[in-house]
């Protein structure tokens, strides 16, 4: 066991982990979050063995963020800071250091905004178009949109996200399984912060001190094939919880991907704060 490992944390770029391991002559190099977890494992074979994915990634950014008013009375929730660089565009930093190039950003409230930040993408390595809502359409009703330009497997993901999630992986558990959606989820735990008590009728039947609870949680990331799409009519509202089980009733399968990555959804000020206070955690070059 090496007690003093190098290390490099999540979200570091390809082309600075393959340097260290150059430098340094290691053949591994893993990837450890602020709390000390490993989170990944590269090789200098699978970096230099990884490919442009032209795999379509759709961002829904098209929501007034409306619980972090008046913070988004000028600024859409995705162009928020944090360290001073908005989300939206640590979600893009990100993508592009997964090897990701085509990128579509579905844009209502002050769409100006983002496109003026983000223009075609190409300042960050990306191909960028937009999907412009008439009208807000919920988390999938933009989707519609793309039902004859996209013929491949693709990736749907909330853009007030900070995750490191491997989308790659993501993708290829989503083919393993072959279903036609995979969501992404997150263990989310609830402390009632009083004793428990369970009755049978009117008879104490057990006592539990503080119970935590355990539940997967929506994490807002998904792999959808082309099919789902035909669900979904042009200009109308729909949110993905409600294709997902309109897939499931119609009989398709959808898989749960299990995310164990850092992950934060700045839906709330609290959010943004810790978000902020971690700043360097989830900004890369």
């Amino acid at each position: 066991m090496n007690p003093s490992p190098r290390l490099v944390a999540p979200g570091t770029s390809e082309s600075t982990i393959l340097e260290h391991m150059a430098e340094h002559a290691i053949r591994h190099m893993p990837v450890v979050d602020a709390d000390g977890r490993l989170v990944d494992v590269f090789t200098a074979q699978d970096l230099r063995h990884r490919s442009h994915a032209t795999t379509p990634v759709i961002l829904m950014a098209g929501g007034r963020g409306q619980r972090l008013y008046p913070l988004t009375k000028d600024v859409p929730k995705p162009m928020l800071p944090v360290g001073g660089v908005p989300l939206l565009e640590i979600i893009l930093r990100s993508l592009a250091n997964q090897g990701f190039v085509n990128v579509s950003i579905s844009v209502n409230y002050l769409a100006d905004v983002i496109i003026d930040h983000v223009g075609d993408g190409s300042s960050l390595g990306l191909s960028v178009t937009y999907i412009h809502e008439n009208k807000p359409l919920g988390t999938a009703g933009a989707l519609a949109e793309l039902r004859d330009a996209v013929n491949e497997t693709f990736i749907v993901m909330n853009s007030d996200l900070l995750t490191h999630v491997n989308l790659r992986g993501m993708l290829s558990f989503h083919d393993k399984q072959g279903t036609t959606a995979t969501v992404g989820v997150r263990e989310h735990l609830f402390q009632i912060p009083y004793g428990v008590v369970n009755l049978a009728g009117t008879l104490v039947e057990s006592m539990v001190e503080k119970p935590t609870h355990r539940s997967m949680v929506n994490a807002g990331i998904y792999a959808l094939d082309p099919k789902a799409l035909q669900r979904l009519v042009p200009g109308e509202y729909a949110d993905m919880p409600s294709l997902l089980s309109l897939l499931m009733e119609e009989g398709h399968s959808v898989a749960a991907f299990p995310i164990h990555e850092s992950w934060l959804d700045v839906g709330r000020p609290e959010d943004l704060s810790q978000a902020r206070t971690d700043s360097a955690k989830w900004i890369t070059p």
